[in-house]
């Protein structure tokens, strides 16, 4: 029943006609149930984010005696091994990514997203209680705990908008979702620094973002639900909207996975690679941008929050202006599906490979022109969003949730290495000659990445998505 709906959808696509109504005639409500699963999603984004980020800019104030106005605040400026404790995150992040897929595949999402947010919004509580007892050791076994928790948020979300959002929809819901993450790290970046200096202390940031976690989860028990199919309250009208446009009637059928299939996919290997040059460059920069502003800049931990904070505030809003251009570009047949998500991913990894290159050459005397080329090249880095952050679900409905844990867990390794390859390659933070090593090498890996995209991407449905016996579709 599912193929021969996928086919008719596809027809009717083909024709220009869409399912927004329901047998009875009645057209789904362009503000409806799915963009209340979204905005949850976002605000889930928004403080695994935080909590991802808070310690970029904590652990200044951590190991900086002078940070806060509180002589009492505890700091550990004995501490020598920040670039390891940053990295520590990613440990656990890497491993259960595409266990994570294949779980929400089988037994959906909630309850994944549910537990695994309440776990890490805990761990974040007491982190700076094991600093205290455990030094920097008990802080990395924390983060890659935290990190253990949060591998279970993207396969799960991926394979949540694979349930709710129709075709045509998916640049601007699914950016809405991830673009959630450079909102997050502005706020957090923000209220980091503020707290930082603040008589309270770098300890606060950690109860809030736990706190408000465990807020979420609550929000999550009442008002999330794995599909249409189960939703209690969703309009008949917009279930058939969504369920026809995404081609199941029924709520997602049980397809087996074609392992072989998937492995030997090329436009899976194109995500891939993107997601890998994405994850080098984006926790390069968001992992050393403090350290780069207080040492090179010279910055103050307040400005330097700020500034730090500003180009993913940028970004934020670049991806709104990405996402509704490519939904655009793509409702209205000017450009393929597959064209479009080449055409933003490169202006998401080319822009911001041209402005680190020019970063390279800025001298440390010249601060204004460092920070514009930062905005630049992070705020441009938004078209991944439309490019090939979204394409999981475009070339495979059914497994969007195994191929984010795949292209996720993959690429994440490089969150590991960034921060230890900067460790190595910077052992003077205030030299900007070993920083502009950094920035040219960051340069290089987009460029190669979008390349490989560009060549081997596809915005088709494979035919794997249906079973395992298939090749991949062709793709322009």
């Amino acid at each position: 029943m599912a193929k021969e709906v996928l086919e008719l959808a596809h027809v009717e696509k083909q024709n220009g006609v869409h399912a927004s109504k329901d047998k009875d005639g009645n057209a789904a409500p362009t503000i409806g149930v799915r963009h209340c699963q979204v905005f949850i999603l976002f605000l889930l984004i928004f403080l695994a984010y935080g909590i991802r980020v808070t310690l970029s800019v904590a652990i200044v104030a951590m190991t900086d005696p002078s940070a806060s106005i509180n002589p009492n605040v505890p700091t550990y400026p004995e501490w020598h091994d920040k670039s390891i404790v940053l990295s520590a995150f990613f440990w656990g992040y890497v491993l259960p990514q595409i266990i994570a897929g294949w779980l929400a595949g089988r037994y959906g999402s909630k309850w994944f997203l549910l537990g695994s947010t309440a776990l890490c919004g805990s761990l974040c509580i007491i982190l700076p209680y094991m600093a205290a007892g455990l030094g920097s050791k008990g802080v990395m076994v924390n983060r890659a705990l935290q990190g253990l928790c949060q591998g279970f948020l993207f396969p799960n979300v991926h394979n949540f908008l694979s349930q709710w959002v129709p075709p045509d929809e998916r640049s601007r819901l699914g950016t809405i979702v991830y673009a959630a993450g450079p909102f997050g790290t502005v706020i957090a970046m923000l209220m980091t620094g503020v707290i930082s200096a603040s008589s309270y202390g770098w300890p606060l940031v950690f109860y809030l973002y736990g706190g408000a976690s465990l807020i979420w989860c609550l929000i999550c028990l009442a008002f999330t639900y794995n599909s249409p199919a189960v939703h209690p309250k969703i309009s008949e009208a917009e279930k058939y909207y969504i369920e026809h446009s995404l081609g199941h009637s029924e709520g997602k059928p049980d397809h087996k996975i074609p392992w072989k299939s998937i492995w030997t996919s090329l436009p899976l290997w194109a995500i891939l690679i993107s997601h890998c040059g994405q994850n080098w460059g984006f926790w390069t920069l968001m992992t050393e941008i403090p350290n780069y502003m207080g040492h090179v800049m010279n910055f103050n931990i307040k400005s330097n929050s700020v500034l730090s904070a500003l180009p993913y505030f940028v970004l934020w809003i670049l991806s709104f202006v990405m996402c509704f251009i490519s939904d655009a570009l793509i409702s209205r047949r000017i450009l393929s599906i597959s064209i479009a998500r080449k055409v933003f991913n490169s202006i998401g990894l080319i822009i911001p490979a041209i402005a680190l290159a020019f970063l390279g050459f800025t001298p440390a005397d010249d601060p204004n022109r460092a920070v514009a080329l930062l905005v630049i090249a992070v705020g441009f880095n938004s078209g991944v969003y439309c490019g090939f952050n979204v394409n999981h679900v475009d070339i495979s409905p059914n497994h969007a949730g195994i191929l984010m844990g795949i292209t996720n867990g993959l690429s994440n390794i490089f969150g590991i290495v960034a921060p230890l390859l900067v460790q190595f390659l910077v052992p003077n933070e205030e030299d900007p000659e070993q920083w502009k090593i950094i920035f040219f090498m960051t340069a290089i890996v987009y460029v190669c990445a979008d390349i490989f995209y560009i060549i081997f991407g596809s915005g088709e449905v494979q035919k794997w998505n249906e079973s395992g016996d298939g090749k991949e579709n062709k793709s322009p």
